[in-house]
């Protein structure tokens, strides 16, 4: 089964840009294996681009790595440096949608994710929340997206042992979205 637009409710072809105030970009780590560290990002954009056939559609996104906010300010300077995200000489993250697919059911997201200067592919669990008319008239869509990624694998190695055995951080790290994006006339 292949997913169309007319299954999807309020479906509109056209170009989109985040509603920064109604969306949030964060991430989670295991921590010390017992938790795990949630941190967010305060700046970043993105333009969605929605065809006629949805898994034709596209997307485009950049991240301010200075944004990083953990709710604890030493931890934030620690991950702008060159142990974590290398801020001063990559200022951003960034994703760009290479397709979209269907997959038992669920909507895949493939794209390249750069981060330090390496790009790998990611896919993203896609899940669609709606379209809707706001009080000022403005077509907005909703939705959902998370991935998985290997810290690592972009070169943020620092790490520290555990006296107990195990290390401070977990490599696996989960970027999660929850977006609103407004149609552009």
């Amino acid at each position: 089964m292949t997913i169309t637009a007319e299954q999807i409710p309020g479906y509109q072809a056209g170009t989109w840009t985040i509603d920064p105030a109604h969306s949030e970009v964060t991430f989670s780590v295991r921590h010390m294996a017992i938790s795990k560290v949630k941190g967010r990002f305060e700046n970043f954009d993105a333009t969605f681009v929605t065809a006629p056939n949805p898994l034709d559609s596209t997307v485009k996104a950049t991240v301010e790595v200075a944004s990083v906010n953990t709710k604890q300010a030493q931890r934030d300077e620690h991950l702008r440096t060159s142990d974590f995200f290398k801020a001063d000489e990559f200022p951003q993250l960034t994703f760009e949608s290479t397709g979209a697919r269907e997959e038992n059911g669920e909507l895949k997201v493939d794209g390249n994710l750069t981060m330090r200067g390496v790009t790998k592919p990611v896919t993203f669990d896609f899940e669609f929340g709606g379209v809707v008319v706001d009080g000022y008239g403005q077509t907005k869509a909703g939705f959902e997206a998370k991935t998985v990624v290997n810290r690592e694998d972009f070169g943020v190695n620092w790490n520290s042992a555990l006296d107990q055995g195990g290390f401070v951080l977990g490599s696996d790290v989960t970027i999660s979205l929850d977006v609103q994006a407004t149609l552009q006339q």
